[in-house]
């Protein structure tokens, strides 16, 4: 070590890099094939042996301009899952629009659109209404198997062409034996969206497809009994693609719901878990073979309310995750940031002071779009951030 740092020749300076160089990773640093067992999932100087007791007021804010998109909480209905794309020039977005509590008979999908992220357009149905399941029929806002309801699944650009996707099925529970993927397509001749057909049967995803090293596309895949796949494909065609089954619900580690996943810059891929079993924890998994399988989900360090989360690489190669990570409440959603998609060292205060969930991220143009439902899930809402603001969080480095 001496040696090295004395050929850079810069005394004390010099040494630093050289131990900062040559520093072994912890014992515990998780890896896709070397530890994929480690639980290590946040870490930094500011954050306590028992990562629950983060005092989550009190995370450095991050600043943002804030619009909201809609709210029905005048009309009694819900506004959740919330997504976005920039397509075209514009933003959009999309969410599940309904009545009384959430995914009820009769949901069905609204969009809105905007030049800037914070002016939007008046929303506008995506979906048709769900058949025998609108305002008339008997089982409206009810939950029931003998009407249907639409729930919002996310924005997907193929080939130039952008695509809606929402899941469809009975409205009992979670979820309907006839539950499908479907696809909805832009038409800008007629400014409207063109039904597609069934991407996936018995699929409802939690995120639109994302490209991964082999070129394929794939997205996670719940079926009608919870249990969680990952869909693999969609070159050919939208509607063609391979199923690889990663997690049972109700397996023993954890009750896997709403996962989400990314690629890492080795080309493996990690996903994340949210645990309906209420550990408070998320738990992780990874893959080294373009999804095909997946090592048995670990319970990590970093906390969550059970609750839908989301993420994204930077074009700067960092990775951010928006959440709830407070385990008590979904009250207030932060972003973490990591520098190598697996663990991270930072985490800021978006909003709070409600509740609030649902998060999607997207980055644009110097900015990331945060969407996310607020007033227990009756607004769809927006904040735009400047990616150069998330300095504000170097300081939890020391």
């Amino acid at each position: 070590m001496n040696l090295i740092a004395r050929s850079i020749g810069a005394g004390m300076i010099g040494i630093g890099f050289a131990v900062q160089a040559l520093a072994a990773p912890p014992v515990d640093a998780p890896h896709p094939v070397d530890n994929p067992d480690s639980p290590r999932m946040l870490t930094g100087s500011w954050v306590p042996a028992n990562t629950h007791d983060i005092d989550f007021d009190a995370l450095p804010r991050i600043p943002s301009t804030h619009a909201v998109i809609s709210d029905v909480r005048a009309a009694d209905g819900v506004n959740q899952h919330n997504y976005l794309v920039h397509f075209d020039g514009k933003y959009w977005a999309m969410w599940s629009d309904g009545p009384g509590v959430e995914d009820r008979v009769g949901q069905r999908v609204k969009y809105a659109t905007s030049p800037d992220g914070l002016q939007w357009s008046e929303p506008t149905w995506l979906t048709p209404e769900p058949k025998g399941s609108g305002p008339d029929s008997p089982y409206y806002n009810t939950r029931t198997a003998a009407g249907h309801r639409y729930i919002a699944r996310g924005f997907w650009v193929r080939h130039g062409k952008l695509l809606a996707l929402a899941s469809l099925d009975e409205a009992a529970g979670f979820f309907g034996p006839d539950l499908a993927l479907h696809a909805f397509a832009w038409n800008d001749t007629t400014a409207a969206w063109d039904a597609q057909g069934v991407v996936f049967d018995n699929t409802i995803n939690n995120f639109p497809p994302k490209q991964i090293p082999s070129g394929e596309w794939m997205m996670s895949r719940r079926t009608y009994d919870r249990h969680v796949h990952f869909l693999v494909g969609g070159t050919e065609a939208f509607d063609q693609w391979a199923s690889y089954p990663a997690v049972f619900y109700g397996d023993a580690r954890l009750k896997a719901e709403e996962p989400y996943w990314w690629v890492l810059p080795d080309g493996n891929l990690l996903a994340l878990y949210r645990d309906n079993e209420r550990s408070g924890y998320l738990f992780r998994s990874f893959s080294t073979d373009n999804g095909r399988t997946w090592a048995p989900p670990v319970k990590t360090n970093f906390p969550d309310a059970t609750s839908k989360f989301n993420g994204l690489r930077l074009r700067d190669g960092r990775y951010v995750l928006v959440s709830n990570a407070n385990p008590k409440q979904r009250d207030p959603l932060v972003l973490s940031i990591s520098d190598d998609g697996i663990v991270f060292d930072r985490m800021g205060y978006l909003t709070g002071g409600r509740w609030i969930d649902y998060p999607h991220v997207i980055e644009h143009d110097g900015h990331l779009l945060v969407a996310f439902a607020g007033w227990k899930k009756q607004s769809c809402e927006v904040l735009k951030i400047k990616i150069e603001d998330l300095a504000v969080l170097d300081g939890q480095l020391r």
